[in-house]
Protein backbone atom coordinates (compact mmCIF):
# COMPACT_ATOMS: atom_id res chain seq x y z
CA UNK A 1 0.00 0.00 0.00
CA UNK A 2 1.27 3.47 -0.84
CA UNK A 3 2.58 5.54 2.05
CA UNK A 4 0.18 8.37 2.91
CA UNK A 5 1.45 11.31 4.95
CA UNK A 6 -0.60 11.98 8.05
CA UNK A 7 -1.26 15.69 8.30
CA UNK A 8 -1.14 17.54 11.56
CA UNK A 9 -4.49 18.42 13.07
CA UNK A 10 -4.75 21.93 11.65
CA UNK A 11 -4.99 20.91 7.99
CA UNK A 12 -8.07 19.47 6.41
CA UNK A 13 -9.98 19.11 3.20
CA UNK A 14 -11.77 22.41 3.52
CA UNK A 15 -8.60 24.27 2.67
CA UNK A 16 -9.16 22.76 -0.76
CA UNK A 17 -12.89 23.28 -0.87
CA UNK A 18 -13.49 26.75 0.01
CA UNK A 19 -12.99 30.36 -0.48
CA UNK A 20 -12.15 33.50 1.50
CA UNK A 21 -12.93 33.24 5.24
CA UNK A 22 -16.56 33.59 6.21
CA UNK A 23 -17.90 36.87 7.55
CA UNK A 24 -20.31 36.84 10.46
CA UNK A 25 -22.96 38.73 8.50
CA UNK A 26 -22.83 36.07 5.75
CA UNK A 27 -23.41 32.98 7.85
CA UNK A 28 -25.56 33.84 10.86
CA UNK A 29 -29.27 32.98 10.65
CA UNK A 30 -29.03 32.69 6.88
CA UNK A 31 -32.48 31.26 6.24
CA UNK A 32 -33.99 32.56 9.48
CA UNK A 33 -36.05 29.39 9.89
CA UNK A 34 -34.08 27.17 12.28
CA UNK A 35 -36.75 27.21 15.01
CA UNK A 36 -39.44 26.28 12.48
CA UNK A 37 -37.24 23.60 10.89
CA UNK A 38 -36.90 21.92 14.29
CA UNK A 39 -40.65 21.21 14.34
CA UNK A 40 -40.35 19.01 11.25
CA UNK A 41 -36.75 17.80 11.29
CA UNK A 42 -35.26 17.77 14.80
CA UNK A 43 -31.51 17.32 15.24
CA UNK A 44 -30.56 14.35 17.45
CA UNK A 45 -27.07 14.27 18.94
CA UNK A 46 -25.20 10.97 18.57
CA UNK A 47 -23.05 10.64 21.72
CA UNK A 48 -19.34 10.04 21.11
CA UNK A 49 -17.22 8.54 23.91
CA UNK A 50 -14.93 11.10 25.52
CA UNK A 51 -11.78 9.28 24.46
CA UNK A 52 -12.72 9.22 20.76
CA UNK A 53 -12.34 11.83 18.03
CA UNK A 54 -14.74 11.02 15.18
CA UNK A 55 -14.23 13.44 12.30
CA UNK A 56 -16.44 11.63 9.80
CA UNK A 57 -15.42 11.95 6.15
CA UNK A 58 -17.37 8.97 4.81
CA UNK A 59 -20.29 6.72 5.75
CA UNK A 60 -21.25 3.26 4.52
CA UNK A 61 -24.44 1.35 5.45
CA UNK A 62 -23.80 -2.33 6.18
CA UNK A 63 -26.06 -5.32 5.43
CA UNK A 64 -26.73 -5.93 9.15
CA UNK A 65 -28.12 -2.41 9.65
CA UNK A 66 -25.01 -0.94 11.25
CA UNK A 67 -23.18 2.04 9.78
CA UNK A 68 -19.46 2.23 9.06
CA UNK A 69 -17.72 5.59 9.50
CA UNK A 70 -14.42 6.53 7.88
CA UNK A 71 -12.53 9.33 9.61
CA UNK A 72 -10.03 12.03 8.80
CA UNK A 73 -7.48 10.20 10.97
CA UNK A 74 -7.76 7.10 8.79
CA UNK A 75 -9.87 4.91 11.04
CA UNK A 76 -12.96 2.84 10.30
CA UNK A 77 -15.50 2.55 13.10
CA UNK A 78 -18.63 0.41 12.92
CA UNK A 79 -21.56 1.93 14.80
CA UNK A 80 -24.69 0.19 16.04
CA UNK A 81 -27.84 1.48 17.71
CA UNK A 82 -28.07 4.65 15.64
CA UNK A 83 -31.82 4.41 15.07
CA UNK A 84 -32.82 4.33 18.73
CA UNK A 85 -35.08 7.19 19.84
CA UNK A 86 -32.42 8.26 22.34
CA UNK A 87 -29.32 6.72 20.82
CA UNK A 88 -26.59 5.18 22.94
CA UNK A 89 -24.56 3.78 20.05
CA UNK A 90 -21.88 1.15 20.14
CA UNK A 91 -18.49 1.94 18.60
CA UNK A 92 -16.30 -0.81 17.22
CA UNK A 93 -12.85 0.09 15.86
CA UNK A 94 -12.40 -2.01 12.74
CA UNK A 95 -9.31 -0.51 11.09
CA UNK A 96 -6.56 2.06 11.62
CA UNK A 97 -3.54 3.26 9.65
CA UNK A 98 -5.39 4.74 6.68
CA UNK A 99 -5.43 8.44 5.82
CA UNK A 100 -8.23 10.99 5.40
CA UNK A 101 -11.03 8.70 4.29
CA UNK A 102 -13.40 10.42 1.87
CA UNK A 103 -14.89 7.35 0.25
CA UNK A 104 -16.15 4.12 1.83
CA UNK A 105 -17.93 1.21 0.14
CA UNK A 106 -18.59 -2.37 1.20
CA UNK A 107 -19.00 -5.56 -0.80
CA UNK A 108 -18.60 -9.29 -0.06
CA UNK A 109 -17.09 -8.77 3.37
CA UNK A 110 -14.53 -6.14 2.33
CA UNK A 111 -14.35 -2.38 2.68
CA UNK A 112 -13.15 -0.28 -0.24
CA UNK A 113 -11.51 2.86 1.10
CA UNK A 114 -10.72 5.96 -0.93
CA UNK A 115 -7.86 7.92 0.56
CA UNK A 116 -5.71 10.64 -1.00
CA UNK A 117 -3.06 8.29 -2.32
CA UNK A 118 -5.00 5.19 -3.32
CA UNK A 119 -8.09 3.02 -3.30
CA UNK A 120 -7.58 0.27 -0.73
CA UNK A 121 -9.40 -3.02 -0.12
CA UNK A 122 -9.57 -3.73 3.61
CA UNK A 123 -10.58 -7.13 4.97
CA UNK A 124 -10.71 -9.14 8.19
CA UNK A 125 -9.40 -12.54 7.15
CA UNK A 126 -9.12 -13.79 10.76
CA UNK A 127 -12.82 -13.06 11.40
CA UNK A 128 -12.03 -11.41 14.74
CA UNK A 129 -13.64 -8.06 13.96
CA UNK A 130 -10.33 -6.31 13.19
CA UNK A 131 -8.98 -5.54 9.73
CA UNK A 132 -5.69 -7.32 9.08
CA UNK A 133 -5.33 -7.20 5.30
CA UNK A 134 -4.83 -3.97 3.36
CA UNK A 135 -4.50 -4.30 -0.43
CA UNK A 136 -3.88 -1.54 -2.93
CA UNK A 137 -6.65 -1.86 -5.49
CA UNK A 138 -5.51 1.20 -7.45
CA UNK A 139 -2.89 3.90 -7.03
CA UNK A 140 -3.02 5.04 -10.64
CA UNK A 141 -2.80 8.72 -9.71
CA UNK A 142 -0.20 11.01 -8.23
CA UNK A 143 -0.18 12.48 -4.76
CA UNK A 144 2.16 15.19 -3.49
CA UNK A 145 0.51 17.72 -1.15
CA UNK A 146 -2.39 18.34 1.22
CA UNK A 147 -4.67 19.90 -1.42
CA UNK A 148 -4.76 16.70 -3.48
CA UNK A 149 -7.79 15.01 -1.94
CA UNK A 150 -9.59 12.01 -3.35
CA UNK A 151 -13.31 11.26 -3.01
CA UNK A 152 -14.80 7.84 -3.67
CA UNK A 153 -18.23 6.62 -4.73
CA UNK A 154 -20.26 3.54 -3.87
CA UNK A 155 -20.28 0.63 -6.33
CA UNK A 156 -22.19 1.10 -9.57
CA UNK A 157 -24.33 -1.63 -11.14
CA UNK A 158 -21.29 -2.99 -12.98
CA UNK A 159 -19.18 -3.30 -9.84
CA UNK A 160 -17.05 -0.21 -10.48
CA UNK A 161 -15.99 2.52 -8.09
CA UNK A 162 -15.28 6.10 -9.16
CA UNK A 163 -12.65 8.38 -7.67
CA UNK A 164 -12.77 12.18 -8.01
CA UNK A 165 -9.32 13.76 -7.73
CA UNK A 166 -8.72 17.36 -6.67
CA UNK A 167 -6.05 19.53 -8.29
CA UNK A 168 -2.65 20.20 -6.73
CA UNK A 169 -3.97 23.67 -5.91
CA UNK A 170 -6.75 25.81 -7.27
CA UNK A 171 -4.95 26.50 -10.56
CA UNK A 172 -2.51 23.66 -11.30
CA UNK A 173 -2.25 19.89 -11.76
CA UNK A 174 1.27 18.81 -10.83
CA UNK A 175 0.56 15.15 -10.04
CA UNK A 176 -0.72 12.48 -12.43
CA UNK A 177 -4.47 12.67 -13.17
CA UNK A 178 -5.14 15.42 -10.69
CA UNK A 179 -8.39 17.01 -11.87
CA UNK A 180 -9.70 13.71 -13.31
CA UNK A 181 -12.38 11.21 -12.39
CA UNK A 182 -11.17 7.63 -12.64
CA UNK A 183 -13.19 4.42 -12.82
CA UNK A 184 -11.77 1.44 -10.91
CA UNK A 185 -13.11 -2.07 -11.47
CA UNK A 186 -13.15 -4.74 -8.78
CA UNK A 187 -9.93 -6.22 -10.19
CA UNK A 188 -8.18 -2.84 -9.99
CA UNK A 189 -8.23 -1.90 -13.66
CA UNK A 190 -8.34 1.89 -13.80
CA UNK A 191 -9.56 4.11 -16.62
CA UNK A 192 -10.06 7.86 -16.94
CA UNK A 193 -13.68 8.95 -17.27
CA UNK A 194 -13.66 12.75 -17.09
CA UNK A 195 -11.34 15.74 -16.71
CA UNK A 196 -11.73 19.36 -15.67
CA UNK A 197 -12.27 19.06 -11.91
CA UNK A 198 -10.96 21.71 -9.50
CA UNK A 199 -11.72 20.68 -5.93
CA UNK A 200 -14.44 18.04 -5.63
CA UNK A 201 -16.36 17.57 -2.39
CA UNK A 202 -18.14 14.28 -3.06
CA UNK A 203 -19.14 11.84 -5.80
CA UNK A 204 -22.18 9.59 -6.14
CA UNK A 205 -25.45 9.10 -7.98
CA UNK A 206 -28.42 11.40 -8.38
CA UNK A 207 -32.04 10.36 -7.89
CA UNK A 208 -32.03 8.74 -11.34
CA UNK A 209 -28.89 6.65 -10.76
CA UNK A 210 -26.60 8.83 -12.93
CA UNK A 211 -23.10 9.70 -11.73
CA UNK A 212 -22.56 13.23 -10.38
CA UNK A 213 -19.95 15.03 -8.34
CA UNK A 214 -19.86 18.23 -6.29
CA UNK A 215 -17.52 20.98 -7.45
CA UNK A 216 -16.33 23.76 -5.18
CA UNK A 217 -16.36 27.48 -5.84
CA UNK A 218 -13.06 28.74 -7.30
CA UNK A 219 -11.39 29.20 -10.70
CA UNK A 220 -13.81 28.43 -13.57
CA UNK A 221 -16.51 27.93 -10.93
CA UNK A 222 -18.18 31.06 -9.55
CA UNK A 223 -20.31 28.99 -7.16
CA UNK A 224 -20.41 25.41 -5.94
CA UNK A 225 -22.31 23.12 -8.28
CA UNK A 226 -23.46 19.61 -9.06
CA UNK A 227 -22.04 18.31 -12.33
CA UNK A 228 -22.97 15.21 -14.31
CA UNK A 229 -20.16 12.79 -15.17
CA UNK A 230 -20.16 10.96 -18.50
CA UNK A 231 -17.32 9.16 -20.31
CA UNK A 232 -14.99 11.63 -22.03
CA UNK A 233 -16.56 14.70 -20.47
CA UNK A 234 -14.68 17.89 -19.62
CA UNK A 235 -16.01 19.50 -16.45
CA UNK A 236 -14.72 23.01 -16.84
CA UNK A 237 -11.21 23.57 -15.42
CA UNK A 238 -8.44 23.13 -18.04
CA UNK A 239 -5.52 22.51 -15.64
CA UNK A 240 -5.73 18.74 -16.13
CA UNK A 241 -5.27 18.81 -19.91
CA UNK A 242 -1.60 17.84 -19.55
CA UNK A 243 -2.55 14.25 -18.54
CA UNK A 244 -4.56 13.35 -21.65
CA UNK A 245 -1.50 11.68 -23.17
CA UNK A 246 -1.78 9.05 -20.41
CA UNK A 247 -5.52 8.50 -20.98
CA UNK A 248 -6.15 7.58 -24.64
CA UNK A 249 -9.66 6.47 -23.68
CA UNK A 250 -10.51 10.16 -23.19
CA UNK A 251 -9.99 11.01 -26.86
CA UNK A 252 -8.43 14.29 -28.02
CA UNK A 253 -7.60 17.13 -25.66
CA UNK A 254 -10.57 19.53 -25.55
CA UNK A 255 -10.33 22.96 -27.10
CA UNK A 256 -9.19 25.40 -24.41
CA UNK A 257 -12.10 27.43 -23.03
CA UNK A 258 -11.97 31.22 -23.27
CA UNK A 259 -11.84 32.98 -19.93
CA UNK A 260 -14.48 35.67 -19.54
CA UNK A 261 -17.01 33.93 -21.73
CA UNK A 262 -20.28 32.21 -20.70
CA UNK A 263 -20.77 28.51 -20.14
CA UNK A 264 -23.50 28.24 -22.83
CA UNK A 265 -21.22 29.99 -25.34
CA UNK A 266 -18.21 27.79 -24.59
CA UNK A 267 -20.34 24.65 -24.77
CA UNK A 268 -20.83 25.42 -28.46
CA UNK A 269 -17.03 25.66 -28.95
CA UNK A 270 -15.86 22.88 -26.61
CA UNK A 271 -17.84 19.78 -27.48
CA UNK A 272 -16.75 17.80 -24.38
CA UNK A 273 -17.69 20.60 -21.96
CA UNK A 274 -20.44 19.65 -19.49
CA UNK A 275 -22.32 22.61 -17.99
CA UNK A 276 -23.15 22.92 -14.30
CA UNK A 277 -26.31 20.88 -13.68
CA UNK A 278 -27.25 22.66 -10.45
CA UNK A 279 -25.62 25.90 -9.34
CA UNK A 280 -25.82 26.72 -5.63
CA UNK A 281 -25.87 30.54 -5.37
CA UNK A 282 -22.86 31.52 -3.30
CA UNK A 283 -23.57 32.06 0.42
CA UNK A 284 -27.36 31.92 -0.10
CA UNK A 285 -27.00 28.19 -0.73
CA UNK A 286 -23.70 27.14 0.77
CA UNK A 287 -20.02 28.01 0.45
CA UNK A 288 -18.22 24.65 0.49
CA UNK A 289 -20.60 21.82 -0.40
CA UNK A 290 -19.50 18.31 0.45
CA UNK A 291 -20.88 14.75 0.44
CA UNK A 292 -24.37 13.93 -0.81
CA UNK A 293 -26.83 11.05 -0.89
CA UNK A 294 -30.14 10.33 -2.63
CA UNK A 295 -33.12 9.58 -0.38
CA UNK A 296 -34.16 5.96 -1.00
CA UNK A 297 -36.10 5.60 2.26
CA UNK A 298 -39.51 5.37 0.52
CA UNK A 299 -41.09 8.07 2.61
CA UNK A 300 -39.46 7.36 5.98
CA UNK A 301 -37.71 10.72 5.76
CA UNK A 302 -40.71 12.72 4.63
CA UNK A 303 -42.00 14.08 1.32
CA UNK A 304 -38.70 14.27 -0.57
CA UNK A 305 -38.25 10.65 -1.59
CA UNK A 306 -35.59 10.24 -4.27
CA UNK A 307 -34.14 13.71 -3.85
CA UNK A 308 -30.51 14.46 -3.13
CA UNK A 309 -29.39 15.73 0.28
CA UNK A 310 -26.07 17.59 0.48
CA UNK A 311 -23.94 18.88 3.32
CA UNK A 312 -22.09 22.17 3.45
CA UNK A 313 -18.94 22.58 5.48
CA UNK A 314 -18.69 26.33 6.12
CA UNK A 315 -22.38 26.96 6.78
CA UNK A 316 -22.98 23.75 8.82
CA UNK A 317 -26.17 23.07 6.87
CA UNK A 318 -27.94 20.44 4.77
CA UNK A 319 -29.62 21.28 1.46
CA UNK A 320 -31.76 19.47 -1.12
CA UNK A 321 -31.37 19.15 -4.89
CA UNK A 322 -33.38 17.66 -7.76
CA UNK A 323 -32.30 16.97 -11.33
CA UNK A 324 -33.88 16.26 -14.70
CA UNK A 325 -32.49 15.63 -18.20
CA UNK A 326 -33.66 17.97 -20.96
CA UNK A 327 -32.47 17.58 -24.56
CA UNK A 328 -29.85 15.15 -23.28
CA UNK A 329 -28.42 17.66 -20.74
CA UNK A 330 -28.78 17.49 -16.96
CA UNK A 331 -30.14 20.46 -15.05
CA UNK A 332 -32.17 21.05 -11.93
CA UNK A 333 -32.77 22.95 -8.72
CA UNK A 334 -31.55 23.37 -5.16
CA UNK A 335 -33.53 24.18 -2.02
CA UNK A 336 -32.77 25.06 1.61
CA UNK A 337 -33.45 22.25 4.08
CA UNK A 338 -31.86 22.38 7.56
CA UNK A 339 -29.47 24.71 9.34
CA UNK A 340 -28.16 24.66 12.91
CA UNK A 341 -25.85 21.64 12.77
CA UNK A 342 -23.00 21.59 15.27
CA UNK A 343 -19.93 21.39 13.06
CA UNK A 344 -18.76 21.60 9.46
CA UNK A 345 -20.50 18.84 7.48
CA UNK A 346 -18.26 16.57 5.40
CA UNK A 347 -20.72 13.82 4.58
CA UNK A 348 -24.30 12.58 5.01
CA UNK A 349 -25.90 9.13 4.80
CA UNK A 350 -29.22 7.48 5.61
CA UNK A 351 -29.47 4.90 8.36
CA UNK A 352 -31.36 1.64 8.03
CA UNK A 353 -34.29 3.33 9.79
CA UNK A 354 -34.47 6.20 7.30
CA UNK A 355 -32.78 8.91 9.35
CA UNK A 356 -30.08 11.19 7.93
CA UNK A 357 -26.67 10.96 9.61
CA UNK A 358 -24.46 14.04 9.37
CA UNK A 359 -20.80 14.18 10.34
CA UNK A 360 -17.72 16.33 10.04
CA UNK A 361 -15.29 18.64 11.78
CA UNK A 362 -14.25 22.27 12.12
CA UNK A 363 -10.56 21.66 11.38
CA UNK A 364 -8.75 23.97 9.01
CA UNK A 365 -11.39 26.58 8.14
CA UNK A 366 -14.00 28.76 9.86
CA UNK A 367 -17.37 27.06 10.18
CA UNK A 368 -20.68 28.14 11.61
CA UNK A 369 -21.12 25.14 13.94
CA UNK A 370 -19.42 25.45 17.32
CA UNK A 371 -18.17 21.89 17.93
CA UNK A 372 -14.76 20.65 16.74
CA UNK A 373 -16.43 17.46 15.50
CA UNK A 374 -19.84 15.82 15.83
CA UNK A 375 -22.17 13.08 14.72
CA UNK A 376 -25.79 14.15 14.44
CA UNK A 377 -28.98 12.68 13.08
CA UNK A 378 -31.84 14.43 11.31
CA UNK A 379 -35.23 12.81 11.96
CA UNK A 380 -38.56 13.45 10.30
CA UNK A 381 -41.08 14.23 13.03
CA UNK A 382 -43.96 12.91 10.90
CA UNK A 383 -45.45 16.39 10.57
CA UNK A 384 -45.76 17.61 6.98
CA UNK A 385 -43.97 20.90 6.23
CA UNK A 386 -45.33 23.27 3.59
CA UNK A 387 -42.43 23.32 1.15
CA UNK A 388 -41.50 23.73 -2.49
CA UNK A 389 -41.11 20.04 -3.23
CA UNK A 390 -39.66 20.25 -6.74
CA UNK A 391 -39.15 22.61 -9.68
CA UNK A 392 -39.32 21.30 -13.24
CA UNK A 393 -38.95 23.06 -16.57
CA UNK A 394 -41.70 23.54 -19.18
CA UNK A 395 -41.44 24.88 -22.75
CA UNK A 396 -42.69 28.30 -21.64
CA UNK A 397 -42.02 28.32 -17.91
CA UNK A 398 -41.92 26.07 -14.86
CA UNK A 399 -44.02 23.71 -12.80
CA UNK A 400 -43.74 24.16 -9.05
CA UNK A 401 -44.75 21.13 -6.97
CA UNK A 402 -45.62 21.53 -3.28
CA UNK A 403 -45.78 19.21 -0.29
CA UNK A 404 -49.21 20.53 0.80
CA UNK A 405 -52.07 21.99 -1.23
CA UNK A 406 -51.82 25.71 -1.96
CA UNK A 407 -54.87 27.85 -1.31
CA UNK A 408 -56.55 29.20 -4.42
CA UNK A 409 -56.39 32.89 -3.51
CA UNK A 410 -52.61 33.06 -3.43
CA UNK A 411 -51.88 30.07 -5.66
CA UNK A 412 -53.65 31.53 -8.71
CA UNK A 413 -52.19 35.02 -8.33
CA UNK A 414 -49.24 35.63 -10.71
CA UNK A 415 -47.96 38.34 -8.37
CA UNK A 416 -47.37 35.70 -5.65
CA UNK A 417 -44.59 34.20 -7.78
CA UNK A 418 -41.53 36.47 -7.73
CA UNK A 419 -38.63 35.48 -9.95
CA UNK A 420 -35.19 36.82 -10.72
CA UNK A 421 -32.39 35.46 -12.88
CA UNK A 422 -28.62 35.80 -13.18
CA UNK A 423 -25.65 34.09 -14.73
CA UNK A 424 -21.93 33.96 -13.96
CA UNK A 425 -18.88 34.69 -16.06
CA UNK A 426 -17.10 31.50 -17.06
CA UNK A 427 -13.53 32.47 -16.28
CA UNK A 428 -10.26 31.40 -14.72
CA UNK A 429 -10.44 33.84 -11.81
CA UNK A 430 -11.40 32.65 -8.34
CA UNK A 431 -15.18 32.89 -7.87
CA UNK A 432 -17.09 35.65 -9.58
CA UNK A 433 -20.12 37.93 -9.52
CA UNK A 434 -23.73 37.33 -10.46
CA UNK A 435 -24.27 39.23 -13.70
CA UNK A 436 -26.84 39.92 -16.44
CA UNK A 437 -29.66 39.95 -13.91
CA UNK A 438 -33.26 40.00 -15.11
CA UNK A 439 -36.71 40.06 -13.48
CA UNK A 440 -39.04 37.75 -15.41
CA UNK A 441 -42.77 38.34 -15.38
CA UNK A 442 -45.14 35.50 -14.61
CA UNK A 443 -47.88 36.03 -17.20
CA UNK A 444 -50.22 33.23 -16.11
CA UNK A 445 -50.63 30.58 -13.41
CA UNK A 446 -52.50 27.31 -13.68
CA UNK A 447 -53.08 25.82 -10.24
CA UNK A 448 -53.82 22.08 -10.19
CA UNK A 449 -57.20 21.04 -8.83
CA UNK A 450 -55.53 19.31 -5.87
CA UNK A 451 -53.44 22.42 -5.15
CA UNK A 452 -50.21 20.43 -5.15
CA UNK A 453 -48.67 22.04 -8.23
CA UNK A 454 -48.77 25.25 -10.21
CA UNK A 455 -47.70 25.78 -13.81
CA UNK A 456 -46.13 29.18 -14.44
CA UNK A 457 -46.00 30.83 -17.87
CA UNK A 458 -43.17 33.33 -18.39
CA UNK A 459 -42.52 35.82 -21.15
CA UNK A 460 -39.32 34.03 -22.16
CA UNK A 461 -36.66 31.68 -20.82
CA UNK A 462 -32.90 32.34 -20.87
CA UNK A 463 -30.48 29.44 -21.25
CA UNK A 464 -27.47 29.57 -18.95
CA UNK A 465 -29.28 31.51 -16.21
CA UNK A 466 -30.15 30.56 -12.66
CA UNK A 467 -33.81 31.25 -11.87
CA UNK A 468 -34.36 32.40 -8.29
CA UNK A 469 -37.86 31.80 -6.93
CA UNK A 470 -39.26 33.76 -3.98
CA UNK A 471 -42.69 32.36 -3.14
CA UNK A 472 -43.14 33.90 0.28
CA UNK A 473 -46.60 35.24 -0.59
CA UNK A 474 -48.07 31.75 -1.00
CA UNK A 475 -50.15 30.07 1.68
CA UNK A 476 -51.31 26.49 2.07
CA UNK A 477 -54.99 25.67 2.36
CA UNK A 478 -54.55 25.63 6.14
CA UNK A 479 -52.81 29.03 5.87
CA UNK A 480 -49.25 27.89 6.58
CA UNK A 481 -46.36 29.94 5.23
CA UNK A 482 -43.71 28.12 3.25
CA UNK A 483 -41.00 26.78 5.55
CA UNK A 484 -38.46 27.89 2.93
CA UNK A 485 -39.61 30.47 0.41
CA UNK A 486 -36.65 30.29 -1.99
CA UNK A 487 -35.50 27.80 -4.62
CA UNK A 488 -33.00 28.07 -7.49
CA UNK A 489 -33.24 26.39 -10.89
CA UNK A 490 -30.27 26.17 -13.30
CA UNK A 491 -31.57 26.38 -16.87
CA UNK A 492 -29.29 24.75 -19.46
CA UNK A 493 -31.89 23.57 -21.97
CA UNK A 494 -35.51 24.43 -22.83
CA UNK A 495 -37.78 21.51 -23.77
CA UNK A 496 -39.67 21.60 -27.04
CA UNK A 497 -43.40 22.28 -26.96
CA UNK A 498 -45.47 19.11 -27.04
Amino acid sequence: MNSCRNRFAGLLVVCAFACPPARAEDVGGKWGTEEREREYYPIVNIPIPKNLVIEAGAFCPLPDGRLAVGTRYGEIYILGGLDEKKPTPTYHLYATGLDEIFGLAFRDGAFYVTQSCELTRVTDTKKDGKANRFETLSDAWGYANYHEYAFGSKFDQDGNLHVALGLSNSYDSYALFRGFILRVSEDGKTKAVASGLRSPGGIGTNEHGALFYIESQGPWNCSCSLKAVTPGSFLGHPASFNWYKYAPEMGPVPTAPRSGSRIVTEKERVTQLTPYAVIFPYIRMGRSITGFVADQTRGKFGPFDGQMFLGDYTQSIVMRATTEKVNGVWQGACYPFREGLSTGILNVEFTAGGRLMCGGTNRGWPVRGMKPFALERLDWSGKMPFEIRRLTIEPTGFTVAFTKPVDAATGRDPKAYKLGTFTHPYHGAYGGPEIEKTTPTVTAVTLAADGLSARLALGKLIRGHVYEFDLGALRSRDQDELLHRHAYYTLNEIPAAK
